[in-house]
């Protein structure tokens, strides 16, 4: 396989691994396995594939989308407007926290963004409160109101060369 940051394009064996999982894992014991099969594929071939893809930021992520509300959760995206000189202290410090899912930086005077998931919208609050605590600066909530899909399916022809 070539590396993905050398061309644009992905190899059609990826982008059909790619359109095939999208949305649609198998529910079964072996679900690669039942993937690998539908595509002419191995198991081990799809596997590296997705690690591939990963690896060369193709994909950012690979894995289940939860609808935390259904169970009385609460996922909360917030922002930070944090010093270039304690960046990485406070990226520590935020990422130490089991409720944080995952923290991306940004050009924009809202450099630090996460997602806090907790049990309830108050073991969130208390979360968010605690990061405001450890580190003195403001952390802006933007709960999720609504539910929003976007459905991404590649052209295959459109997607390889």
């Amino acid at each position: 396989m070539q590396p993905a940051e050398a061309d644009p394009w992905i190899a059609s064996a990826d982008a059909a691994l790619l359109v095939r999982l999208h949305g649609d894992l198998p529910l079964v014991d072996r679900p690669f396995a039942a993937v690998a099969a539908e595509l002419g594929l191995g198991e081990e071939e799809v596997m590296e594939r997705l690690s591939h893809l990963l690896a060369h930021g193709v994909l950012t992520r690979f894995g289940p989308l939860y609808q935390i509300e259904q169970a009385g959760g609460c996922f909360v995206l917030a922002a930070m407007s944090v010093p270039d000189a304690r960046f990485d202290s406070v990226a520590a410090a935020v990422n130490a926290l089991p409720e944080v899912a995952h923290n991306y930086r940004r050009e924009h005077a809202l450099n630090m963004w996460f997602v806090v998931a907790a049990e309830s919208p108050q073991a969130a609050e208390a979360a968010l409160r605690r990061i405001e605590s450890e580190t003195g600066l403001a952390v802006l909530r933007f709960p999720k109101e609504r539910e929003y899909a976007v459905e991404l399916r590649l052209p295959i022809a459109k997607a390889v060369r």
